[in-house]
């Protein structure tokens, strides 16, 4: 029933054991000056035990200052090389791939700390964040090249700690995507205007990871095929189908060795993750945002109470109406795959063995990328291996691991999955945080924070 999922892949510089990625989703792990943890690698090692074939990290910015929330590991300096080499190798021992992340929120930082406290982030824009109205500034001709290379000499130190590959974070509104949506883009240089120009941004980085890394090292960006960028009514829709298709085209001219295809022009996005909304949860955990952004205190006000909320949930819920929770993204992958002549990554809800197993097998794509499922059941690639379908106890989609993220540490928080005993779920939670003996000779790792 689910042979095509454990057809080994085999691309160009890339060899896969299955066709499950473990994608990226992020977790405050780290340390505030970027360097990483015990509790990162057990994080990663926990998937990579469990069966996936490969790993896509946790998002890894490329400068200090691009982080989405402090509290994550960076790759910003040759000194980190040692911890990620020892993640990787931690990985590897279960014959499993890792992939590194290269990341920058630009605009989109939910928690700055320290280091982006009282300064403007860089963007493609200065114009403010529409949803939670994180400041911005644009940045100069001199800084969109810097950052170029900031993102190439990132790929060398993936390659210097003998990880399998990177990607390019260019989905879900952050910085690449602010420079190719047609909807957050407004500069009138040559990284403005046309698609093309939009779109110079990501090509240059692509060419400069080739320059740095050669032609022989794994390279795929992660894309939003649609940006439906109509969060906030007044947006214009950013880029389309089409749009994406052309942009992939280009990417493959440029060196990219496969191509991972999300939706949403920000993140979360109503159809990135899709599934359910937990006022009771965001209530709890975006305080920790609140002096984020100038709408923040707007938005926790239409979470905190209850005769408010129906404001936020008509505006949220309206796009997912009519469109299903798993393969919410797989006609755009499909769409995209038939254009493009190297493989194509397929994200969006995907559990169902059957379903991802269908899919592949037809040639709609060649490889799933799932986070929430795994993080409800962390060996889901062992019970496709043993022939079930779904897991005894799926995820739920309810999304209160994601919406837990900026507070608490990344779990599973559904709680009537471990048979309403509150207890059991923390415990499972806080396994990440254990230390195997004998396993890391780095600085201790920071205390778990607050579950309050």
């Amino acid at each position: 029933m689910n042979a095509a999922i454990f057809e080994p892949i085999d691309w160009r510089n890339l060899k896969v054991k299955n066709r499950i990625f473990r994608s990226s989703i992020s977790g405050r792990f780290d340390n505030e000056d970027g360097s990483g943890t015990q509790t990162r690698i057990n994080w990663e090692e926990k998937f990579a035990r469990g069966g996936v074939g490969a790993i896509i990290s946790s998002y890894v910015p490329v400068t200090l200052e691009g982080r989405i929330m402090s509290g994550y590991a960076t790759v910003h300096t040759d000194d980190f090389i040692p911890f990620w080499r020892r993640l990787g190798a931690s990985v590897h021992r279960h014959d499993c791939r890792f992939i590194m992340q290269l990341s920058h929120s630009g605009r989109q930082q939910d928690v700055p700390g320290i280091v982006n406290q009282h300064r403007k982030v860089l963007s493609s824009t200065s114009r403010t964040e529409s949803l939670h109205g994180f400041p911005c500034q644009a940045m100069t001709t001199a800084q969109v090249r810097e950052t170029v290379q900031a993102f190439a000499q990132g790929a060398r130190r993936a390659r210097a700690a003998g990880l399998d590959g990177v990607e390019l974070h260019g989905a879900n509104g952050y910085l690449i995507t602010q420079f190719l949506s047609s909807g957050i883009n407004d500069r009138r240089d040559e990284y403005g205007g046309s698609l093309e120009n939009r779109a110079r941004f990501v090509r240059e980085i692509v060419r400069a990871i080739r320059i740095e890394c050669g032609a022989d090292f794994h390279l795929q960006v992660k894309i939003s095929a649609i940006d439906y960028n109509n969060v906030i009514p007044t947006e214009g829709r950013g880029n389309t189908l089409e749009d994406s298709i052309q942009v992939c085209k280009w990417l493959e001219q440029d060196g990219a060795d496969a191509l991972h295809i999300s939706t949403g022009s920000l993140f979360p996005h109503p159809l990135n993750p899709p599934g359910d909304f937990s006022f009771n949860t965001i209530a709890n955990t975006y305080e920790n945002m609140i002096s984020s952004g100038v709408y923040t205190l707007r938005n926790y006000f239409l979470f905190r109470y209850r005769f408010l909320r129906w404001i936020f949930y008509l505006i949220w819920f309206r796009q997912k109406w009519g469109k299903p929770v798993q393969g919410v993204g797989a006609d755009a992958a499909a769409a995209i795959k038939k254009q493009v002549n190297i493989p194509v990554i397929s994200a969006g809800g995907w559990q169902s063995g059957a379903t991802i197993s269908e899919a592949i097998g037809s040639g709609k794509f060649d490889a799933v990328s799932i986070a929430r499922s795994l993080i409800a059941n962390n060996d889901l690639v062992k019970q496709y291996a043993r022939g079930l379908d779904l897991p005894d106890r799926p995820c739920t989609y309810c999304n209160k691991c994601l919406l837990n993220a900026p507070k608490n540490p990344l779990g599973c928080y559904e709680q009537n999955r471990f048979g309403g005993d509150y207890d059991r779920m923390v415990r499972e939670i806080l396994t990440v945080f254990e230390v195997p003996p004998g396993h890391w000779d780095g600085p201790p790792p920071p205390p778990p924070p607050s579950l309050s």
